[in-house]
């Protein structure tokens, strides 16, 4: 009797557990969507904060279905809690000003790296080729060869 229950007590824990992601309505998740879950824990959205009894989410869940209970549009909840918390509730940030800035810094670097790179190699080449068409005196590369020569000659 006393493991017939425990296995009762286990399934209904199992099933609230699973049904927990249902108990969001599909407009609170749209909405949920474009604003971050600011717990401190996890690095979720509002809409999709699986965390029971979450600090964060669950406010703005309720926060979000009463807006939309007064017919409010999913963008002026996003601004009013925006307004309250600051930018950092948004899921993505906004594609202006210094964000802006931040989405096409890396294509510039990687930009500039190729071009070093470019600069580097042709730098390297032209060096090279002025090295090859410089040859050296022949009386230098003489005088060399014999002093070689007499150094392999005491190595024998």
């Amino acid at each position: 009797m006393l493991s017939k229950w425990k296995s009762s007590l286990l399934l209904l824990v199992a099933a609230l557990c699973l049904a927990q992601d249902s108990l969001v309505s599909p407009a609170v998740r749209r909405v949920g969507e474009k604003l971050s879950c600011l717990c401190g824990v996890c690095k979720n959205t509002v809409g999709t904060c699986d965390m029971m009894g979450c600090h964060y989410t669950a406010p703005k869940r309720d926060q979000i279905a009463a807006m939309q209970a007064k017919g409010m549009s999913d963008q002026s909840i996003v601004d009013v809690i925006v307004k309250e918390v600051g930018l950092q509730a948004l899921s993505e940030p906004p594609q202006q000003g210094f964000n802006a800035m931040a989405l096409v810094m890396p294509f510039i670097m990687i930009t500039f790296g190729l071009y070093a790179i470019y600069w580097f190699i042709q730098r390297n080449q032209r060096q090279a080729a002025m090295a090859i068409s410089n040859p050296v005196h022949p009386e230098v590369l003489d005088r060399f060869r014999a002093a070689a020569e007499k150094e392999m000659e005491k190595l024998d």
